[in-house]
């Protein structure tokens, strides 16, 4: 897949299997902590990523996509690019097990930015990417999770134009007080 967008500083592109070291650090880094014991497991953590990251990247889904917000060579003295983040996006069901005839949808899931690089527009890209490959699969919304106490990724979601559209809660929030997770839907036009 080509370039889909360039910001400031980052290109958009699709992942690569070479990408998978980097985007295994920031999807743990981003979703896990490194203090007290979950110290211990981090190293677990990032090698079950990257092994669940490999899996769907290799496979052949013509409905499954890994995007990575890089910065380019001519910018740091590397190599390599510089994964700044990433997204992936596939199709789901509204229903947990597998029916006939039921409706799919395009589903974000895992966006992650690295720490060095959040509130510069990395993230912003990454999902407007994500909706124009959306549009391009035939489907007019799009949806993803936040947690109810993730106050900038919501204010993120809500100020690109992502609503509401369900709550989903769990034992784990009735019980044991974890945030609820809302389920966030976005009407895409067709410009």
């Amino acid at each position: 897949m080509a370039e889909l967008v360039a910001s400031k500083h980052f290109q958009i592109r699709a992942a690569k299997v070479g990408d998978l070291t980097g985007l295994a650090e920031i999807l743990a880094d981003s979703f896990h902590s490194r203090t007290g014991m979950s110290g211990w497991i981090y190293p677990l953590l990032r090698i079950g990523i990257y092994e669940d990251l490999r899996n769907r990247l290799e496979s052949s889904s013509p409905r499954y996509i890994c995007l990575v917000a890089v910065e380019p060579v001519t910018t740091r003295p590397t190599d390599c690019d510089y994964l700044a983040g990433t997204v992936e996006m596939a199709l789901r069901s509204a229903h947990p097990w597998p029916l006939m005839n039921v409706p799919l949808y395009p589903y974000i899931s895992n966006l992650a930015v690295r720490s060095q690089c959040r509130r510069q527009g990395v993230a912003k890209q990454l999902l407007l990417s994500c909706e124009r490959i959306a549009l391009g699969w035939g489907f007019h919304y799009i949806y993803l999770h936040v947690l109810e106490n993730n106050h900038q990724a919501r204010r993120l979601y809500f100020k690109l134009g992502y609503r509401l559209h369900q709550v989903d809660s769990s034992w784990t929030s009735l019980l044991l007080g974890q945030p609820r997770r809302l389920l966030l839907r976005k009407h895409l036009n067709v410009d």
